[in-house]
């Protein structure tokens, strides 16, 4: 039985020319063309990806409540994403989307429901493509509920970020690698020296693995847009990952997921030692 033993996740900033305020179609070609049965996207860059498609088409930008905007770029942005994700994924595999809330990952349930429809997918010979559902989110009453499942006790997800969200799912179905794809080659010691990148940080025990993340984190600052976590976000998630056991990889995305995977291009791995 098909199972699904690889997540990617690729951020906004990862599928556009930021230079020249634009899509990257390369990156959802290669992206694309390395998608197989057996494998899940966790996809950001709706709202940055609706942003340039209104430009384009309108000439300005949106004005007003910045969390409208952002609605109505995401619920833009969507359509684009999907769009191009089939365009470039090879036509003998189904694509099927999936839009995801935190209420989805705070209800046994509900996560259950997701774990089992992104299983079918593998064997059904379809790749599913993961997003937050940021035109139905709501942040005011989202923290509201947050705030009294944590005052209950509760572990709670958010998966706003969607670093976590690919987390989250890579322990929920027991998938033995994450690949967070960026417009970085990793984790650097410092991010405006590319000689100082973090290549290595597989550990023999978690417990180790804690201290040498919580470390890593130290020299890690800003993010690549506004309202991302940032490299220490990425790091923080991609330790949730390997303690379940999974392998971590970030690594830019202009690389194939085979490099990726075999280490052959630059790229920070972080996990425990088998």
């Amino acid at each position: 039985m098909k199972t699904i033993d690889l997540i990617i996740k690729i951020g906004s900033m990862a599928l556009v020319q930021r230079e020249d305020g634009a899509i990257d179609y390369n990156i959802f070609q290669r992206l694309g063309d390395d998608l197989r049965p057996g494998m899940a996207l966790v996809t950001s860059g709706a709202t940055e990806i609706g942003r340039l498609d209104y430009l384009h088409r309108a000439g300005h930008e949106l004005t007003g409540d910045p969390e409208l905007i952002k609605t109505d770029y995401a619920a833009q942005g969507q359509i684009v994403l999907m769009d191009n994700y089939r365009r470039f994924i090879h036509p003998e595999y189904g694509v099927r989307q999936l839009l995801v809330e935190h209420t989805h990952f705070n209800d046994l349930t509900k996560r259950e429901h997701i774990r089992r429809f992104l299983l079918r997918a593998a064997q059904q010979e379809c790749i599913p493509i993961i997003n937050y559902n940021d035109p139905v989110s709501d942040e005011e009453t989202r923290k509201m509920e947050l705030a009294s499942r944590r005052g209950n006790g509760e572990e709670v997800f958010e998966c706003v970020d969607n670093d976590e969200t690919a987390a989250v799912i890579t322990s929920l179905v027991g998938a033995k690698t994450l690949i967070i794809l960026s417009s970085t080659e990793g984790i650097y010691l410092n991010r405006d020296d590319p000689t100082t990148l973090v290549r290595n940080a597989v550990c023999p025990d978690i417990q180790t693995l804690q201290t040498r993340v919580a470390e890593l984190m130290t020299h890690c600052e800003g993010a690549s847009r506004s309202g991302a976590g940032g490299a220490r976000a990425k790091l923080a998630f991609a330790l949730r990952a390997a303690e379940q056991g999974s392998r971590v990889i970030i690594g830019h995305a202009r690389h194939h997921i085979a490099a990726l995977m075999d280490g052959s291009v630059p790229c920070t791995q972080i996990g425990v030692t088998r």
